[in-house]
């Protein structure tokens, strides 16, 4: 199942935004590659591209988060710490046993769905907290 962007996912903030959408963009890649059988291939390059940009966006977030005096940034910061393990996790797996299916799955579940939930709970409330200071 592919990840669309719609208005749900905006969070106003063009920075969180563009930086959301490279993300969705880089797990509906791999999804669309297991569709063409290629999935294996585009597994290792997802991961990698994940831990290192899940690091520069959460870092950038976190900023505008001390910036505006966010009142929940000790939660939010620890819920990026969380996740930035699962993709470590998923990495670790990966380059132990190889690509599979179960591989692709979780990169969709835990990588996809926690992102798409993040968004539109935890980082919605950012963006409007950041407006508001404005």
């Amino acid at each position: 199942m592919a990840y669309s962007w719609d208005k749900s996912l905006e969070t106003g903030n063009l920075t969180i935004d563009t930086q959301h959408k490279s993300l969705i963009n880089a797990i509906n890649e791999l999804l669309e590659a297991c569709s063409q059988g290629k999935g294996r291939n585009e597994l290792s390059k997802t991961l990698n591209f994940l831990q290192d940009y899940v690091v520069k966006h959460f870092a950038d977030e976190e900023m505008l988060q001390i910036k505006s005096s966010y009142p929940d940034y000790k939660a939010h910061k620890e819920k990026h710490e969380s996740f930035k393990v699962t993709v470590k996790n998923i990495a670790d797996e990966f380059n132990e046993k190889g690509a599979n299916i179960q591989m692709v799955a979780k990169v969709n579940t835990s990588v996809g769905g926690w992102l798409i939930n993040h968004i539109k709970t935890e980082d919605k409330k950012v963006a409007a907290h950041i407006m508001n200071k404005k």
